[in-house]
């Protein structure tokens, strides 16, 4: 079963469960009974996990506003902790 949604003028958006393949490109409104078209919309969009709807937000954002770099970061010196086999190597 696939959702297709449909889009009445007067009542709005509303879902429809059938068959995959076999949604009709119009559809009576279940409220006003008036012929409503179909419309195609993303799936599973509200289910999106949170750290890519946070990608995609900055993503949509940085297309109108970008952020502007004005000077080159400082470096990041990694300290690594020794490793404990080095400890035992034999010293000049």
């Amino acid at each position: 079963m696939a959702t297709y949604e449909y889009c009445c003028g007067d009542c709005g958006r509303f879902e429809v469960r059938l068959p995959i393949g076999t949604a009709t490109a119009v559809r009576d409104c279940p409220e006003c009974h008036r012929p409503a078209p179909r419309v195609f919309s993303s799936p599973y969009l509200s289910s999106v996990p949170p750290a890519e709807a946070a990608a995609r937000a900055r993503e949509e954002q940085s297309r109108e506003a970008p952020e502007v770099v004005t000077s080159v970061p400082p470096k990041r010196r990694r300290e690594q902790p020794p490793h404990p086999a080095l400890s035992r190597l034999p010293r000049p």
